[in-house]
């Protein structure tokens, strides 16, 4: 809850990629500003300067802290404005309150600030963890466009190989997230290079780009190899591409895992971070996920009119978490429900959502009461469907 008792203005934005609409309020409440703010640096910080000069203490209010909101909560701090978050779940709620059905950028910065000032208790402070979750927010959308990027170049890259040489493409296609492998066809990508590189200096290169198993990786190449003998159309243009796409796969492998040990530094500051992984299956890109959807643990994992990708990502992220969970064997919990789900006919697909879902149920609870996760006996599985 944000204290609103010595507040002299309250300043609600509408936010907007190019504009925000900003609605002043006294505490008396009188309208003394109601204005399109264009986002820029120099007009937030002179309308902020301007009211801080004018009516003293200004608390300015916004409905979203991350994306479009971290400009202007920004320039607000730095013209001396106090500032506070409304949910998006009581701006609904409020707006409802007030008459007109019409969806306006002005009606609705004149309901956020009017329900800062008669409802404060709806306000959340913006805090560190805030301005964390926004940073989480972009790493989190950028490790998510990096994994599309990882799938389709394998894709093409497997497609290729699959044209040109199929036994190759059986040995290779599978190992396209080992570095090693991904070195070796980014300087020699295509059969006739490979061939003229020879098992020795091959397998030297694995191992120097860390293989333990080259010469058994060695050996398959080169078995593949000799199972074809015809050069099948489109071998030549192929030999240019594949080391390009293997590059570009190396290179999106690395930046997913820098980005993930941003991400895990980032998620030790919360403590969120900690009570979610003690449940087995979330790791630092799954916990990530949920953080993200529900902020601090106010929101919903189900989520009242999430946004689509967020809501996408979120399921995503738990039906990984789920699938992990079914191979621990320090709670075997999981797989227990999980097997009786595909005793009863389901899918494994099905299996797994339905197990997703029952462990929606304990991550509630955990946020709930702050415990941590605790293994549970095969007598305590829960066999509800």
């Amino acid at each position: 809850m944000v204290d609103t008792t010595a507040t002299d203005l309250f300043l609600g934005l509408d936010l907007g990629k190019e504009f925000h609409h900003a609605h002043g309020r006294t505490a008396d409440g009188r309208t003394v500003h109601d204005k399109r703010l264009p986002n820029t640096e120099p007009k937030l910080l002179e309308l902020f300067t301007k009211l801080v000069a004018k009516f003293g203490t200004v608390l300015v209010i916004v409905n979203q802290v991350a994306n479009i909101g971290a400009l202007p909560l920004t320039a607000a701090r730095a013209a001396g404005c106090r500032v506070a978050y409304l949910p998006g779940l009581s701006m609904r709620r409020a707006a409802d309150l007030h008459p007109g059905e019409a969806k306006t950028d002005a009606r609705d910065a004149f309901v956020i600030a009017e329900t800062a000032r008669s409802m404060p208790h709806t306000l959340r402070a913006v805090d560190c963890d805030d301005e964390v979750l926004a940073e989480l927010t972009m790493l989190t959308g950028y490790d998510n466009d990096l994994a599309g990027e990882v799938n389709r170049t394998t894709n093409r890259l497997r497609g290729l190989l699959s044209q040109i040489h199929p036994s190759l493409e059986r040995v290779l296609g599978p190992r396209l997230a080992y570095p090693y492998v991904l070195a070796l066809l980014a300087r020699h990508g295509s059969p006739a290079r490979l061939k003229k590189l020879g098992r020795t200096r091959c397998e030297a290169l694995l191992k120097a780009h860390g293989s333990r198993k080259a010469h058994h990786l060695t050996t398959e190449i080169y078995d593949a190899l000799a199972e074809q003998t015809l050069v099948v159309p489109g071998t030549e243009a192929s030999a240019l591409i594949v080391p390009g796409l293997a590059a570009q796969l190396a290179a999106a492998h690395t930046q997913r895992q820098a980005t993930e040990q941003e991400i895990a530094a980032l998620l030790e500051a919360l403590p969120l971070f900690h009570l979610l992984t003690s449940l087995p299956g979330l790791g630092v890109r799954t916990t990530a996920a949920v953080i993200v959807a529900i902020g601090d643990g106010t929101g919903s994992i189900c989520g009242e009119h999430a946004p689509h990708r967020g809501n996408r990502l979120l399921k995503r992220a738990l039906f990984q978490a789920a699938f992990a969970a079914i191979g621990c064997k320090s709670d075997p919990s999981s797989r227990i429900y999980y097997d009786r789900q595909r005793a009863r006919g389901k899918t494994h697909t099905q299996a797994v959502l339905r197990l997703a879902r029952q462990r929606v149920n304990v991550i509630h609870a955990m946020i709930r009461t702050g415990a941590l996760y605790e293994p549970r006996t095969p007598s305590d599985v829960d066999l509800a469907a």
